[in-house]
C-alpha cells in the first residue's frame, strides 16, 4: 500500500462525515405551489408539515404560493402541475409533484435522511 493511500480513505471518510453533519444542520427553504384551498392542496400542506415536523424539526421554512391569487409566480419555478413542492435550499433545487402522501418518496425526493 502506498503511503498516501490510507490518507485518501481517511479523507473520504471525514468528508462523508462532514457532509452528513452539514445535511443534518442545513436549513430547508420549501415552497409549495397550490391552486386555492382544494382537498389536494390542503392534504399536500398537511403532509408536508407532518414530514417537516418529524424529519426537519426547527430547520425548515415553508412558503405556500396560491397560483389562483398569483398565477405569474408559476413561471419562476417552471410549475406545470399542482400541487408542486420546490426545495429552494439547500441547493440543488428539487421538485415533487402531488399531495406528498408518500413520505418515503418525499424524503428521497428532497434528499432528506429519515429521522432515527
Amino acid at each position: 500500500m502506498s503511503p498516501g493511500a490510507g490518507k485518501t480513505r481517511k479523507g473520504a471518510a471525514v468528508r462523508k462525515k462532514v457532509a452528513r453533519r452539514t445535511q443534518a444542520e442545513a436549513q430547508f427553504e420549501l415552497r409549495l405551489y397550490v391552486a386555492g384551498q382544494t382537498s389536494k392542496s390542503l392534504a399536500a400542506f398537511a403532509n408536508l408539515k407532518k414530514i417537516c415536523d418529524e424529519h426537519l424539526a426547527g430547520r425548515y421554512r415553508i412558503e405556500v404560493v396560491d397560483l389562483i391569487k398569483n398565477p405569474q409566480l408559476a413561471q419562476g419555478d417552471q410549475i406545470l402541475a399542482i400541487p408542486t413542492l420546490v426545495r429552494k435550499l439547500p441547493e440543488p433545487i428539487k421538485k415533487i409533484i402531488g399531495d406528498l402522501s408518500d413520505t418515503l418518496r418525499v424524503l428521497v425526493g428532497l434528499d432528506i435522511r429519515p429521522a432515527s
